[in-house]
């Protein structure tokens, strides 16, 4: 075909619509990918309401993705070596461009903080070619990190979506031990995801707070041991909730993700003395909380990390996950999926907005 439908983003408040774009050719040392799902996620919302910064509308969104290979440019490989060729199935990291030369690559090692890094879907834009999800195929740049997967992988892959490499993030981030107590704030698919971690990391209490309803009767399928949702108690109350299934003493591992800046002073209320907080939610500007910073935390002694996007190991260790089909079901049993085609995206934003979907993927091959 001569050109690819693609969902493009136009402008910040703008409808989605699809546009016939030019097909190009896989450059030496990329590819040339078919899409067979991508991603609709809160990023996504974000992206169409102008939250986020550095956003060359118009664009392509859809950073997280999975296809199969139709044109591969030469040398294109694996982070093994292994040469990537027509027909495999695959994907790849969203981020591009990270430069492993800057200080923060080099001496803070931390790459996701590389001031050249681009994602897919979100800084790159439509005059940089195919570069988001939202399309029948998308363009992989010279340099792109490639991760084949087995068919049934892809779209397991797809479940846990761009919420798993992040909260593998987290959990790295919160050091959980075997037989520690871990509270989820919020039971989006990062929640979820956490929820799935922390019981396979060692975690023997695991508690979500979070909504709407569905979503919580979905924290309960990853492997919850007890849910609450937060619309029906105050803090004080919701401490409470929180201290009688964890000795009387809060929870060792308190994870905030769900994009509310009050949930930030939650989490440290309801952490125990000299526990750890991990802040993976606020991955937009929301505004500003209040926190008292003698009693939520000098006081006690309160371990408190902030956790931004991920880089390759945990697209990496995410896709070998998603090979292994029993440890996999945990996401599939818990993370309902609705498809949408190409011409359905702003029906899509809007049912990951307003919470009716758990997973919104977008199939292209979808009337």
């Amino acid at each position: 075909m001569a050109t690819i439908r693609a969902a493009v983003l136009p402008a910040p408040g703008a409808p989605v619509e699809v546009r016939d774009l030019p097909r190009p050719d896989a450059e030496p040392g990329g590819a040339l990918m078919r899409v067979v799902l991508s991603e609709v996620c809160g990023t996504d919302v974000h992206l169409r309401d102008g939250r986020l910064a550095g956003v060359p509308y118009p664009i392509i969104p859809g950073h997280v993705s999975v296809g199969q290979i139709v044109e591969a440019g030469a040398d294109l490989t694996d982070v093994q070596g292994r040469p990537v060729a027509v027909g495999d199935t695959v994907t790849f990291l969203d981020v591009h461009e990270t430069c492993h030369a800057c200080w923060f690559c080099t001496v803070a090692r931390a790459t996701t903080r590389c001031p050249h890094r681009k994602v897919y879907g979100i800084t790159y834009g439509v005059e940089d070619g195919l570069t988001g999800g939202w399309a029948e195929m998308l363009a992989l740049k010279p340099g792109v990190k490639v991760i084949p997967l087995s068919v049934g992988a892809a779209e397991r892959f797809m479940a846990g979506g761009c919420g798993l490499p992040t909260s593998l993030h987290a959990v790295e981030r919160a050091g959980i031990l075997p037989g520690d107590s871990v509270l989820v704030l919020g039971s989006g698919p990062v929640g979820l995801s956490l929820v799935i971690l922390a019981n396979l990391v060692g975690a023997t209490t695991v508690l979500c707070v979070g909504g709407p309803e569905p979503r919580l009767a979905a924290a309960h399928r990853a492997g919850a041991h007890d849910t609450l949702d937060f619309t029906t108690r105050d803090r004080d109350a919701r401490a409470a909730w929180v201290r009688e299934r964890t000795g009387g003493r809060g929870a060792d591992v308190v994870f905030e993700a769900t994009g509310a800046p009050a949930a930030v002073t939650d989490a440290m209320v309801f952490a125990r003395e000299a526990g750890r907080v991990v802040v993976v939610g606020q991955y937009t500007d929301h505004g500003e909380t209040a926190f008292n910073p003698h009693t939520h935390l000098n006081q006690k002694h309160l371990d408190v990390r902030g956790c931004w996007g991920s880089d390759y190991s945990h697209f990496h260790r995410a896709a070998l996950l998603m090979e292994d089909a029993r440890r996999a079901r945990a996401w599939t049993d818990a993370i309902s999926t609705e498809r949408y085609g190409l011409s359905q995206m702003n029906e899509a934003l809007r049912a990951v907005e307003e919470g009716l979907v758990v997973k919104a993927l977008v199939d292209p091959s979808l009337a």
